[in-house]
């Protein structure tokens, strides 16, 4: 019945065109209800109406009836369930007959698309759901609104398990499996499964925003990112999570957040194997692989792989940290770096090592963890090929080639090429080491130095040398003994070309050009360049004696008079 008024609003409006054509719709509402009241039976088979013309109009309801023999246009021969809807019907043919399509110039002739196309002028859409008010142009799309709204899926895709409740959802699937995109966009030729999508991407040619917030005036080039843009208007968030309650804004961000449970990483990358639970976590996981860095910063012009990175880097520009602790008050420039604080605060390590149970605050070190079971090393130096389990571990080293040292102590103004080295370096102004050895009571500066002198205790030495066998505590001490093998030299003077193994050998070096003695006696005050010298000094003042020889007993204060002694033979 709806259909019917909305039928015959239309009829109305177009038998005052000539009167009234800027003015079309004028008290329709009042016209419609007397018809009704006037129309309470068929004219034809006497046939009562089940509702009152009130409840039709405001309710949506339809009036479904079975056709009567009566209700027959005797034009064409097309049957109503309804005497109403067959006067409608018969008006129209007067309206069209006396004025013709006069918007379009176009006069009506008999066919099966004469409902769709007289709608298409007047602006009209007769066929509403009496469920959400959605009122649609050509009936067959109220059809599938209903379909939405019963749940009922009746196309089903074999190969995938899927069902849906629209044919063209079943073919789109289908074209996914096979790769066929039949819609080509004419510009650039690029092709898509399905008719929308080349209507939207013509949209990024176009510049084409048709949907406007009403609160903001932003435009939108699709309806469905303006209804999601809404949201962050009234903070609706109607997406749970059914396992953790989580609710989110847009039903896409669920299903990626639902992939967490599952674990389930359904884009893959193709050079390497790698597999992600985003998209855009691949796209940006594959511009490691062809170095293409996208996104440039306007200030410094420095260049990033993602939109999300460069946002970031734009804030060290303004300063901004919007993000603020509420139990501390510490503001942070992004939102993951402050849920990261809250962790200090909570102590929650919800990121945890499937193989041996080890947990972790943040993800990142989860992932960097599980490296050292695997062994993987992605990042690779392009100038020497060194790889390294982490990033930052390979920036580091990166300095090595171009001397870069960015971090400065503010104590005694020594640079650094990494934060955790100048970190490790202002311990010694501080004099602090709070890690102690339980058997020996020394103390140490790192718990990596502990770890190490302990297993000169248990004469553990688990980094062996693969070459000669020889092994040691500590792998940094394995790496060293690889270059006597390889010959390797990667720490070189630049004033005069001189290359060591070490780099702490090339520091010292350094000082010989410099004059820097950094190491002073405390006793005597007399400086060294190194702390081994340093502590070679110290034996005097203590008068301890610890070179020995084995064969008469005679003991000294350093090494070389010990092996003077030993090439001469004992006097």
């Amino acid at each position: 019945m709806l259909e019917t008024y909305r039928n015959l609003s239309y009829v109305e409006e177009n038998e005052n065109i000539e009167k009234d054509f800027r003015n079309p719709r004028r008290n329709m509402r009042n016209e419609m209800l007397e018809l009704l009241h006037e129309r309470k039976q068929c004219i034809k088979c006497a046939e009562s109406f089940q509702q009152t013309p009130e409840n039709i109009v405001n309710k949506g309801t339809q009036l479904r009836t079975a056709p009567c023999k009566s209700n027959i246009c005797d034009a064409y021969g097309k049957t109503f369930t309804d005497g109403l809807a067959l006067l409608i019907h018969e008006r129209l043919h007067n309206v069209v007959k006396s004025h013709g399509w006069k918007q379009v110039g176009k006069v009506f002739t008999p066919s099966g698309t004469f409902h769709i196309h007289e709608t298409s002028h007047i602006s009209e859409k007769p066929y509403g759901c009496t469920q959400c008010w959605k009122a649609y142009t050509p009936s067959s799309n109220l059809h599938i609104n209903e379909g939405i709204h019963s749940g009922e899926k009746p196309y089903e895709c074999k190969q995938f398990e899927k069902v849906f409740s629209q044919a063209n959802g079943l073919e789109r699937c289908e074209r996914m499996q096979t790769g066929e995109k039949p819609y080509g966009c004419k510009q650039y030729g690029k092709a898509y499964t399905d008719s929308s999508a080349l209507r939207y991407h013509e949209r990024t040619h176009t510049g084409e925003k048709p949907h406007e917030c009403k609160q903001c005036g932003k435009a939108y080039t699709f309806y469905s990112a303006l209804r999601s843009h809404e949201r962050a208007h009234t903070g609706e968030k109607p997406y749970g999570c059914k396992q953790c309650g989580k609710a989110y804004t847009f039903s896409s961000d669920l299903r990626v957040h639902d992939r967490t449970h599952t674990g389930e990483k359904p884009y893959k990358c193709k050079q390497c194997g790698k597999s992600f639970y985003k998209v855009s976590h691949l796209q940006r996981h594959e511009r490691t692989h062809t170095g293409e860095k996208p996104y440039g910063c306007k200030q410094c012009g420095k260049a990033f792989t993602d939109s999300s990175a460069l946002r970031y880097h734009e804030r060290t520009h303004t300063g901004e940290k919007p993000y603020g602790c509420k139990q501390c008050g510490k503001a942070y420039t992004f939102s993951s770096t402050l849920r990261n604080h809250e962790r200090t605060h909570t102590g929650e390590k919800p990121y945890k090592c499937k193989q041996c149970g080890k947990a972790y605050i943040f993800s990142f070190s989860l992932r960097s963890h599980e490296r050292t079971h695997t062994g993987e090393k992605p990042y690779k130096c392009k100038q020497c090929g060194k790889a390294y389990i982490f990033s930052s571990s390979l920036h580091s080293h990166e300095r090595t080639h171009t001397g870069e040292k960015p971090y400065a102590c503010n104590k005694c103004g020594k640079f650094f090429t990494c934060m955790s080295n100048l970190r490790h370096h202002e311990i010694t102004h501080r004099g602090e080491k709070p890690y102690e050895c339980k058997q020996c009571g020394k103390g140490f500066t790192h718990a990596c130095y502990l770890r190490n002198h302990e297993r000169s205790h248990t004469g553990e030495k688990p980094y062996a040398c693969k070459q000669c066998g020889k092994a040691y505590t500590d792998s940094s001490a394995l790496r060293y003994h690889e270059r006597t093998h390889t010959g390797e030299k990667p720490y070189e003077c630049k004033q005069c070309g001189k290359a060591y193994t070490l780099s702490s050998s090339l520091r010292i070096h350094e000082r010989t050009h410099t004059g820097e003695k950094p190491y002073g006696c405390k006793q005597c005050g007399k400086p060294f360049t190194n702390s081994s010298s340093l502590k070679k000094h110290e034996i005097i003042h203590s008068g301890e004696k610890p070179y020995g020889c084995k064969q008469c007993g005679k003991a000294y204060t350093d090494s070389s008079s010990h092996t003077v002694e030993k090439s001469y033979g004992c006097k």
